[in-house]
């Protein structure tokens, strides 16, 4: 048995899925219709936006405060895949968002007997319905969400890192890898859902830095990557 398809959780995810679809259609649409009219390809638009990002990327992550910008349902799965497959029981995660994702990782330790999840989410209402979700499913035992920017509140992170899931602000993707680089043991995921800032590419698809890096076939176009820790 899995938590993802049995119990109350399978009914909260639905539910949560398509509040999302419903809450971010608009949004997606008007960034396909921008991307068209500027006449770039994704990637050199994603580009821009990434450095747009860079200057001040507190105010443009509030401009995304009441969006869900949630991870797909497949990629769900695949996030509680690869929690149960590593056996993770400490997993870091970058982009709290509203907590579809967090739940995912959540029963993946659940079901693995246990663990802690440690979660930054910059916006305050976002935290709060997080929070809220995570307690609806019956999870809060096992996952502590910390408000604030992730290069604080994931600065004092102590003891083995199984897994970290990058979902945030898109320029932060490398600082906050080298925050808990560290802290990632030898065979440890990180998961990567937006992952289209060269620089984070360029340092997890170099062996030398320690890593074995490749996209992942799921949700085309959302810039999905794996790497492994191999140091």
């Amino acid at each position: 048995m899995d938590s993802l398809t049995a119990g109350r959780m399978a009914g909260i995810l639905d539910g949560l899925h398509q509040e999302a679809e419903s809450a971010d259609r608009q949004y997606r649409e008007e960034v396909m219709a921008e991307v068209a009219a500027a006449g770039d390809s994704l990637e050199e638009f994603i580009a821009e936006k990434i450095a747009e990002e860079r200057a001040d990327y507190k105010s443009t992550y509030h401009g995304h405060a009441d969006r869900f910008l949630a991870v797909s349902p497949s990629y769900g799965r695949f996030l509680y895949m690869c929690v149960r497959a590593s056996r993770a029981t400490r997993i870091v995660e970058f982009g709290t968002s509203m907590g579809i994702s967090t739940l995912y990782l959540a029963a993946g330790l659940m079901d693995n007997g246990g663990g802690q999840l440690i979660g930054s989410e910059l916006e305050p209402g976002k935290v709060a319905r997080a929070r809220a979700n995570v307690a609806a499913a019956g999870l809060s035992d096992l996952v502590d969400i910390r408000e604030g920017d992730a290069l604080e509140t994931l600065r004092d992170i102590s003891g083995e890192v199984d897994m970290l899931l990058l979902d945030g602000a898109f320029s932060l993707y490398l600082p906050v890898l080298k925050l808990v680089e560290p802290r990632l043991r030898t065979g440890a995921f990180v998961l990567a859902e937006n992952a289209f800032d060269r620089d984070y590419l360029a340092h997890v698809r170099d062996p030398a830095n320690g890593y074995l890096s490749q996209p992942v076939a799921l949700d085309e176009g959302r810039g999905n990557e794996l790497a492994v820790v191999t140091r």
